[in-house]
């Protein structure tokens, strides 16, 4: 062969070629091993033949198709095909067989210019109300991947904006703070996305206004164009801004992707853009009004306790339940498992992008490898943070300030399901 490999790979393949049970203990090795060096991400949803396959690549990326064949006594067209499958699933990234990268996350959604006005005084409605007014960049998808950038973790955006001022703007700021924005659309004929957030003297949304037209123009399609960069990512995370047909989409792909999903609800009517079957989403973070939407349009209706509920959506399908209480805190339900994180104390300034912070905080814990009841202990932190500015996006996020925010507390607090 050219180049090297692993001895273990040597080994393996030699016991591969040798023994007719696809079971057999060498291949199990083989695979555990190529498990832990990609960072176990879905490999057991690969094939036998698959898993050795990748193993040899991962051991040498240069080897040739003849020369993995010969190894793995297999027929070029057989390796071929299992490579055009690995590449497709997002294990390799095609020519040269480069390796995904084991920290990157991919944010799909909404991606906006939000104007916030501020009033100093209790709002008199049917007449006019002084403000302070303010220009900033948001969307829950964008909001997501800014937090992501500034904890240090590799992120792309997939959206679409305006061929317009604002959505120049939108791509330069995420761009310049190093975020892959590659993926984003621009539309020709609507403008950019707006969000008009109202705030009372107490900094309590009083009203929301959303210009969100240009995402119901995102179509599968654009998934399928960038399905090799989704699938090539460690995670991906879905907010229910672009049409039913693109959230579905995703969550059947998902089924069978490399990556773990994580999908944000964003609203009581957009949470309704969900699947009866929620199967391939891993994390569903939603609040308590929108989770009740959710299963009344499922025929699931019912006053019950906020654990119950989480409950009853891991029963749909979801793998874990992030389920937000705003100043009562979380409850977070996993492999039947249910906790009930109080909420860490916090002045609030502006609530605007906590929920988007605490997503961002929870899935930079998970790449790293933690549960998703550390992971979101920790997003929790950062969403009260959060609040504390005017800013959606805390500006003094870094990978620092979460390092500070890592510090163990006995916040959490077990409740039996």
């Amino acid at each position: 062969m050219n180049g090297s490999v692993p001895e273990w790979f040597n080994a393996a393949a030699k016991k591969f070629r040798e023994d007719e049970n696809p079971s057999s203990v060498a291949c199990k090795n083989t695979c555990c091993r190529t498990k832990q060096m990609l960072g176990g991400l879905l490999v057991d949803q690969l094939g036998v033949q698959e898993k050795a396959v990748l193993a040899a690549i991962s051991g040498n990326p240069f080897m040739g198709q003849s020369e993995i064949a010969e190894a793995l006594g297999l027929a070029r067209s057989t390796v071929a095909a299992h490579i055009v499958q690995l590449i497709q699933k997002g294990h390799i990234l095609g020519r040269g067989y480069m390796l995904p990268e084991p920290m990157r996350v991919t944010c799909i959604g909404g991606a906006t210019v939000d104007r916030k006005y501020h009033a100093r005084r209790p709002l008199i409605p049917e007449t006019s109300n002084p403000v302070e007014a303010r220009r900033s960049f948001g969307g829950v998808a964008r909001n997501v991947a800014e937090n992501l950038v500034r904890l240090g973790v590799r992120t792309s955006l997939l959206s679409t904006v305006g061929d317009d001022e604002n959505g120049r703007a939108v791509l330069r700021h995420l761009g310049d703070l190093g975020a892959d924005v590659s993926q984003v659309f621009a539309h020709a004929s609507l403008p950019t996305a707006e969000y008009v957030a109202v705030l009372g003297p107490d900094h309590d949304l009083v009203l929301g206004l959303a210009d969100m037209a240009i995402f119901d123009t995102l179509e599968p399609a654009h998934l399928e164009r960038s399905w090799p960069h989704l699938a090539a990512s460690a995670w991906v995370f879905g907010d229910c801004n672009p049409s039913a047909d693109v959230i579905r989409n995703l969550i059947r792909r998902a089924q069978s992707a490399r990556f773990g999903l994580a999908v944000d609800a964003v609203s009581r009517a957009k949470v309704l853009k969900l699947p009866s079957d929620l199967s391939g989403i891993d994390v569903l973070f939603l609040n308590r009004d929108e989770a009740e939407t959710y299963l009344a349009e499922r025929g699931d209706k019912g006053d019950r306790p906020p654990q119950q509920v989480a409950q009853a959506l891991c029963a749909a399908g979801a793998g874990s339940v992030v389920l937000t209480m705003g100043a009562e805190g979380l409850v977070v339900a996993a492999g039947g498992e249910i906790r009930h994180l109080p909420a860490p104390p916090a002045i609030p300034v502006d609530v605007t992008g906590a929920g988007d912070a605490l997503i961002a905080g929870t899935l930079q814990r998970l790449v790293s490898g933690d549960d998703i009841f550390s992971a979101a202990r920790i997003g929790a932190r950062l969403a009260a943070l959060t609040t504390e500015t005017e800013a959606s996006v805390h500006p003094g996020l870094s990978p620092g300030l979460l390092a500070d925010l890592l510090i163990p507390s006995s916040e959490s607090q077990a409740i039996e399901a």
